[in-house]
């Protein structure tokens, strides 16, 4: 894969066959569980107690100080989580020397490779110079916001905020402000942060609140979840609330919930922007994932719909921290300047450390190296690489797994528990532990044979996963798929 001669924009060489996909996943989960066979499992969980005892002993002892040992939940890996030591391009290695194909890259943001030498050593003279915050304005929170504007002209403002989560606080505020309404509808099974109005129909739809304790009921009383892509639900709902004053926004992942995990049909996103115009109500992008990811124009760039406000997270600085903030619209963007310049009603954000020196110039310095190497095409051609591979073994043994991607965000569906919802309670009862934990144990497999992958079914590639890499890799899957029950 080499950096010249590049003519595609997007990581995306071509939008899947939903249909096709959704075919495929429902004939999964309409299938009994192919789980890895129990004598192969207990050697895969013997490497861990064998050739990770420095991660289980750190792990163990910060269960003491730290609520499960772990500080967020991608960090949790069965049987128990890794301590990684040291970072660079495609790999990771642990505190006990085992080195790995990384795929989870921190969970999405590192498109050119962990650790990028050209970004960190710039940020080491910042920092050496300025210091990482100081509390001031600095240039780079103009070059920033001005290089986010070039490749996304619908983000015609940017507040720079600390994370994804607080992005939609904040993105959800200026909708209520700037519009005079309440509402505001997400699409079921989305995870979009962890606030207290955000916490409704996580992960599976249909959930609403049942992961909202400690979360009061008043709360959640104007946030509503419609099934993924049924826009004739999202139609009745809209008109539904224009008797109660109206819907604010609605607020999508624009490849679908959980990075593309019930992945939407190519048309979707520019159905929704012409039913959110006909009901005059904002539509929210969440690109914490896809923003840069999926190409420097954002997903809303490869589908040529232009949102009202625009959600940054991980991407926003290439992997370094205090990664949020939000964009849009410039009349909507102005309510968070409202007391210091700002026209009409405020809507109130703060935070202490956002758009510190060292965030902003990381996020300028990654896009601007994303610009000179074409890493987002880059990352998209090895995720349609793993794809394919995949596929092929996935094929060659018989098995019912299913494979797709949208560029560089690769999904290895083996248990489809992410696809079960409340139209069919009783199956979800029944089933949704059982094929939690095969995902479990196929994430636990993949690490045993040096590749990690985000819950064993999500794979992020970046410019630094060669053809040398994806061909390891795929050696390694292979090994582990070969020993699923009934394969041979």
């Amino acid at each position: 894969m080499e950096h010249t001669m590049i003519e595609q924009q997007y990581a995306i060489s071509k939008w899947h066959d939903t249909d096709v996909v959704y075919a495929q996943l429902r004939q999964l989960i309409n299938q009994p569980l192919r789980p890895i066979r129990r004598d192969k499992m207990q050697e895969y969980l013997a490497y861990f107690d064998e050739k990770c005892k420095r991660s289980k002993a750190l792990t163990d002892e910060a269960k003491q100080y730290i609520p499960g040992g772990v500080q967020h939940n991608l960090a949790f890996n069965h049987p128990f989580p890794i301590a990684i030591r040291r970072a660079e391009g495609a790999h990771l290695w642990d505190e006990d020397g085992n080195r790995y194909i990384d795929f989870l890259q921190a969970g999405g943001p590192t498109v050119l490779g962990s650790n990028y030498a050209p970004v960190r050593e710039k940020l080491i003279e910042l920092i050496q110079e300025c210091s990482p915050v100081t509390g001031l304005f600095h240039e780079y929170e103009l070059k920033l916001a001005k290089k986010i504007n070039h490749h996304m002209p619908g983000v015609e403002m940017f507040r720079m905020l600390g994370s994804g989560t607080e992005a939609v606080m904040a993105a959800i505020r200026a909708a209520r402000v700037h519009t005079g309404k309440k509402k505001i509808i997400k699409a079921g099974g989305a995870y979009h942060g962890w606030s207290d109005q955000m916490v409704y129909g996580l992960h599976i739809p249909g959930t609403r609140r049942k992961e909202a304790t400690g979360i009061p009921r008043a709360v959640s009383k104007h946030t509503q979840e419609f099934y993924p892509h049924n826009l004739d639900q999202l139609r009745r709902m809209l008109w539904l609330n224009r008797a109660q004053g109206g819907t604010a926004a609605v607020i999508v992942e624009p490849v679908g919930p959980e990075s593309g995990t019930r992945p939407v049909p190519f048309d979707f996103n520019q159905k929704l922007r012409e039913l959110c115009n006909e009901f005059d109500t904002l539509l929210i992008f969440d690109e914490v994932v896809t923003g840069f990811r999926l190409g420097l124009g954002g997903a809303q760039g490869y589908f040529g719909v232009k949102p009202d406000l625009t959600i940054f997270g991980k991407c926003i600085t290439g992997g370094y921290p205090m990664a949020g903030g939000v964009g849009g619209k410039k009349e909507i963007m102005q309510h968070f300047a409202a007391g210091i310049g700002g026209t009409g009603e405020r809507a109130y954000v703060g935070g202490t450390l956002s758009a510190n020196p060292l965030s902003c110039a990381a996020g300028y310095f990654a896009i601007e190296e994303m610009e000179r190497t074409h890493a987002p095409v880059l990352a998209g051609l090895a995720g349609d690489r793993l794809t394919q591979g995949l596929q092929a073994t996935v094929d060659r043994l018989g098995l019912p797994f299913v494979v797709y991607n949208q560029g560089s965000i690769v999904h290895l569906e083996t248990s489809g528990v992410m696809l079960l919802d409340f139209k069919n309670p009783l199956k979800l009862l029944r089933e949704l532990k059982p094929r939690k934990h095969m995902m479990e144990e196929m994430g636990a497999a993949f690490m045993a044979q040096g590749v990690i992958t985000l819950a064993g079914s999500r794979l992020y590639t970046s410019m630094a996963d060669t053809d040398d890499v994806i061909d390891d890799a795929l050696n390694r899957f292979e090994a582990v798929l070969a020993c699923i029950e009934g394969v041979g």
